[in-house]
């Protein structure tokens, strides 16, 4: 159910609602509008007529049933866009295209630092890099934990720009999260649902990537275990899925962002390193992407993709990323964004 209050009222008001929602035995999430809040009362649905009882509460205008099965992410809940805050000017959803490019994985302090300030140079507003890797082989390089954690705060320190990483296991949400800036929930994960609930708990932005054969139904559901937990600072990442065809790595769903736009008010952002797999087709989907609608990118960058230790194929040199920023600026002022 939606709680909508009435324009102006008081915190005192609200506060009562939200007492009455916890008493009944539904669990209230507050949404900040421009003109008015409203409450999303979350719980058992079986028993939801119950809340309707709050439209007698003082300043509250009506209480609305949402249709959706996911609450929260609904634009039943919040019409208008969500923008997701990064740092102080930098947010995701808004006005401004974001790119955030890195390497697959941190393999050196040489390499991370240096693709950084590559990466910066050209535009992108943050770095990714993975420390924890879940890769399809247990032979495969599983990426450096802690250490590669280490040296990603290493290059934010070099360059000031904010991490990306990726969390993989429950158990290391709590290390994870006192060095990224926001934290990855790869396509594996996206129904790992003990994960998703730790994360709700914690007051730091979550990149939550679509699994290779997620619906978007069941996509927006596991934004709603995180945001269910009271982390609104969620942001949703097409990266591909899983279809017949083999000539790319994943088929990228570009029609996905139109959908998730016109479902939920989280922003979107498109990953065309992992849809391809191949390095020279990812330009041309960042422009796609761009043409969607998406409010931003996560492209892999590699300094010798030759030699990188997971992912090489998909990463863009330094030179060939510098030179698709350039020509998408041109794409983001035709779809009235700035880069």
């Amino acid at each position: 159910m939606i709680i909508v209050m009435q324009q102006g009222a008081s915190r005192d008001e609200l506060a009562e609602v939200k007492k009455r929602i916890r008493d009944l035995g539904y669990k209230p999430h507050v949404i900040h509008g421009a003109t008015r809040n409203v409450i999303g009362a979350v719980g058992d649905e079986r028993g939801k007529s119950v809340l309707q009882s709050l439209e007698s509460l003082p300043g509250v205008e009506n209480v609305v049933p949402i249709l959706k099965p996911f609450k929260l992410a609904s634009r039943e809940v919040k019409p208008e866009p969500s923008e997701v805050e990064i740092a102080p000017g930098l947010v995701v959803g808004g006005k401004e295209l974001i790119v955030i490019a890195g390497p697959c994985s941190v393999e050196s302090e040489e390499q991370i630092v240096g693709t950084a300030k590559s990466v910066k140079q050209a535009g992108a507003k943050l770095l990714r890099g993975g420390a924890y890797k879940p890769r399809t082989s247990p032979y495969s390089f599983q990426g450096m934990e802690e250490d590669g954690l280490k040296l990603l705060a290493t290059a934010r320190a070099e360059t000031g720009l904010p991490i990306v990483t990726e969390v993989v296991n429950p158990r290391d949400v709590e290390l994870v999260a006192r060095y990224a800036d926001v934290m990855q929930v790869g396509a594996r994960n996206v129904q790992n649902f003990a994960l998703l609930k730790m994360l709700g708990q914690l007051d730091k932005p979550i990149l939550l990537k679509r699994g290779m054969a997620t619906t978007i139904q069941e996509f927006l559901m596991s934004a709603e275990y995180i945001l269910s937990e009271g982390n609104q600072k969620v942001i949703l990442c097409e990266r591909g899925i899983r279809t017949f065809e083999t000539a790319t790595r994943n088929t990228l769903d570009i029609s996905a962002v139109p959908v998730l736009k016109g479902q939920t008010h989280l922003p979107v952002i498109i990953d065309p390193s992992h849809a391809t797999g191949h390095a020279h087709l990812v330009p041309s989907m960042c422009y796609a992407s761009v043409a969607a609608g998406a409010d931003g990118l996560i492209v892999e960058v590699h300094p010798t993709p030759e030699t990188a230790a997971s992912d090489g194929p998909q990463s863009l040199r330094p030179a060939e990323f510098s030179a698709m920023m350039e020509k998408l600026t041109l794409f983001a002022s035709a779809a009235e964004r700035s880069l």
